[in-house]
């Protein structure tokens, strides 16, 4: 979803992560263990109540217009038993008249205690069972539900002039409009929506639409969806609309892909936008290319307009306000990052949020040109840094403002996703991580961590720390430079302050820099940061002339401090009794130089970042240790003498 106004913040079923206490805030949040279920309407016993059926099928037939938030009709939810059952719970909100409720066809007696309907019943587990709903009435605003009112609006276009009825459901607003069962986790198998609209209207949705029937005054619209699908996904969207279609067909497609849009029916309208909707074809071929496969192919792409001031991403026919490129690609490329692998909990947003804004820079990089994806970069990472704490993760997963935060869950969002595509550094090996993701969490849901996995598998590279520091973390750091050539070496001091000491201090990531030399281009070397000040040793650069730039390329959220020339650099003493300890050279083709000048002994052991050991070694003078049979990677020198320790991150390339 972006740029949304209209969504509803009634809080409905949501993961709430009781984690330990710890002092360390990013090691607090990753514990997802004796996590609690929380609702505005449900107690906790009733949620457990609702979690021993699975949904497997949503039947909505419903008469709607375009000018007014009535509702009526009948609504199926076909699930099975998962264990044995004694009442069958789900949320229909409260206003509606419920004019009866049948159990397998049958008419059955139900009880209702707010928006919770509760139908008895004797289910064994296994059992399948079908309950339909019938009911009527006027959909909730915020007057007649504070907590929400946003999941079926009736609105004007303030450009267009042009009254719709549209849906959106997402956080915790679909029982706001049909009788359902709101869990991430409980993805329906399928989906039917039939919708009777007076005739001078269209009314879309999911999937394909299989019939039109005249009824006179009125039309039914049915369309149905073959795909396992999430209850906030499920949308409606009536307006006199015109037809316009195009297609798609990305490499490897059987067939080209419908990308079928309703338009408002105003002459002006379509010239304005086609344009702009003719390029969803191009971003289509992209994200294909990039992610796999469009998830929906065999069945369609489209948009319903709406007047909301952004995009809201139904499976497979977007509800959107307007057409622009970085809307229509954010959008669409949620069909991959939140409909086909939806976030498994509102913490984790970022699976579904991070990755389409990030999709907005990959459209510019790839279809537009490398200084616009530059701009746009920059951009989100002056908004971030525009207030110097908060998490990508979501920690306050009950508040909408938190899951939908601009700053934080879409800028930072995406600008973490571009860092860990730096760290990766192989392009072939970071979107096979993600075709990868999408393979493997089709249709169904993920958590950030399922993310990480996918892309240490893809890659080998260990992102632990990335995802401690940028994922679960806070802040950003401050990077300044000092430096001297020494001869033909060139002595390098990274040090960087942290906009959030107390909850991350230390960001532990690659960074470019940019060196003039004389008589030869500009050249960008990348350096391993371990500590918060790292000293780094560049052999044969005696044509150094200068430090251009910290982060070349603009892979971080950092600032930039100073840089400055320092022949002390080198120098600095450390914990080894005042002697000086250097390791050279960093990065690495195999062979490290570990001087020791006191000639004491010195137990060295080398180890990866995730602990396996794979040298030890004692040494009593300056000594070349071999590196060329280990794969390339971060490895951490621990030299220790006595009661005295120092670690160095060393890359091996």
């Amino acid at each position: 979803m972006k740029n949304c106004f209209f969504v509803c913040i009634a809080f409905f079923n949501i993961f709430i992560f009781n984690a330990q206490e710890n002092t360390h805030q990013c090691a607090k949040r990753k514990k997802y263990t004796n996590s609690q279920l929380k609702s505005n309407t449900m107690t906790v016993g009733q949620i457990q109540e609702t979690e021993k059926y699975n949904v497997t099928f949503y039947d909505l037939n419903l008469t709607m217009n375009n000018t007014s938030r009535n509702v009526s009709g009948t609504v199926g939810m076909h699930a099975t038993a998962n264990q044995p059952i004694s009442a069958i719970l789900y949320e229909l909100f409260n206003l509606y008249t419920v004019s009866g409720i049948t159990l397998n066809g049958v008419p059955t007696s139900f009880t209702r205690n707010g928006s919770v309907i509760t139908v008895p019943a004797t289910i064994a587990a296994g059992e399948n069972f079908i309950i339909e709903t019938t009911y009527a009435g006027v959909a909730p605003n915020g007057a007649t539900n504070p907590l929400g009112g946003g999941g079926l609006t009736n609105a004007s276009s303030p450009s267009w002039g042009n009254q719709v009825t549209w849906s959106l459901s997402e956080p915790f607003s679909a029982y706001e409009w049909f009788p359902c069962k709101q869990s991430l986790k409980d993805k329906a198998d399928s989906c039917a929506v039939k919708v009777t609209v007076p005739s001078s209207c269209k009314a879309g949705s999911n999937g394909i639409l299989e019939n039109t029937i005249n009824l006179g005054t009125t039309t039914r619209y049915e369309w149905k969806h073959r795909h396992p699908i999430d209850y906030y996904l499920i949308s409606v969207s009536i307006a006199q609309y015109v037809e316009y279609n195009v297609y798609a067909t990305p490499a490897g497609a059987a067939n080209p892909i419908l990308i079928q849009n309703f338009i408002y029916d105003n002459p002006a309208t379509l010239p304005n936008f086609q344009d702009d909707i003719d390029e969803t074809v191009d971003f289509m071929v992209l994200f294909s290319d990039l992610y796999g496969m469009y998830p929906y192919a065999d069945e369609k792409y489209g948009h319903c307009m709406a007047p909301l001031s952004g995009g809201m991403e139904h499976q497979t026919m977007t509800t959107q306000g307007f057409f622009n490129p970085g809307l229509t690609a954010h959008e669409l490329a949620h069909q991959w990052f939140g409909n086909n692998v939806t976030c498994g909990s509102w913490s984790d947003i970022w699976i579904n949020e991070g990755f389409a804004s990030y999709s907005e820079y990959l459209m510019l990089e790839n279809l537009y040109s490398a200084g616009a994806a530059a701009n746009d970069m920059l951009d989100r990472h002056d908004y971030i840094k525009e207030i110097p704490n908060g998490s990508v993760w979501v920690i306050d997963s009950l508040d909408e403002s938190s899951i939908f935060d601009g700053r934080l869950v879409y800028d930072k969002g995406a600008a973490i996703v571009h860092t860990m595509r730096f760290i990766v550094n192989n392009d072939q090996n970071f979107f096979q991580g993600l075709k990868n993701f999408q393979t493997n969490f089709a249709e169904s849901t993920a958590i950030g961590l399922d993310m990480k996995a996918e892309i240490e598998a893809a890659s080998s590279v260990d992102l632990t720390d990335f995802f401690e520091q940028w994922y679960f973390g806070e802040g950003y750091p401050t990077y300044s430079a000092q430096y001297y050539l020494d001869g033909t070496d060139l002595k390098v001091n990274i040090s960087h302050t942290a906009s959030m000491p107390t909850v991350t201090p230390t960001f532990t990531n690659p960074i470019n820099i940019r060196v003039s030399r004389i008589g030869v281009p500009d050249t960008t070397i990348r350096l391993d940061i371990a500590t918060n000040s790292d000293l780094f040793i560049i052999p044969n650069m005696g044509n150094f002339s200068n430090i251009t730039q910290l982060d070349y390329g603009n892979w971080l959220i950092n600032n930039q401090g100073s840089i400055t020339q320092n022949p002390s650099v080198g120098l600095d003493k450390d914990e080894f009794s005042n002697e000086e300890l250097v390791l050279y050279p960093n990065p690495t083709e195999g062979l490290v130089t570990v001087v020791n000048e006191q000639g004491e002994q010195l137990y060295v052991t080398v180890y990866d970042t995730k602990g396996s050991v794979f040298i030890q070694q004692v040494i009593f003078e300056t000594t070349i240790i071999d590196l060329s049979a280990l794969t390339q990677g971060s490895y951490l020198f621990e030299l220790k003498k006595e009661n005295e320790f120092r670690t160095r991150k060393i890359v091996k390339r």
